[in-house]
């Protein structure tokens, strides 16, 4: 009978090794690129787009780009079904800075 991956994976490896993988699993989901992230909510281009009210190319654009507003990177997390947080990351800690918070429904609209 064939075995699991799980199974197998749990018996060929260490406890050790497992939690060092889990961490770095960890790790690496903590640090995507836009278009992943919309991928790993379910969400193709042309579906996040509508929400948006951009066209595809626009989003593919947007999703390539190295700097972008925050205000459009909010909106594309809010579609998204998340939440935006900045954070400045220093020796001694790190801050959410509250400008940042989200903003009230109305200021999420085009102007």
């Amino acid at each position: 009978m064939a075995k699991s991956f799980d199974e197998l994976v749990q018996r060929t490896t260490t406890k050790r090794t497992r939690d060092q993988a889990a961490a770095r699993t960890k790790e690496l989901l903590a640090e995507l690129v836009m278009s992943e992230l919309r991928e790993l909510t379910g969400k193709s281009q042309t579906e996040l787009a509508a929400i948006l009210g951009m066209k595809q190319p626009s989003l593919s654009k947007l999703e390539k780009q190295s700097d972008m507003r925050i205000s459009t990177l909010r909106k594309i997390v809010i579609a998204l079904g998340g939440e935006l947080e900045v954070l400045a990351k220093f020796p001694q800690g790190a801050i959410k800075l509250a400008q940042f918070k989200r903003p009230k429904a109305k200021q999420l609209t085009k102007r």
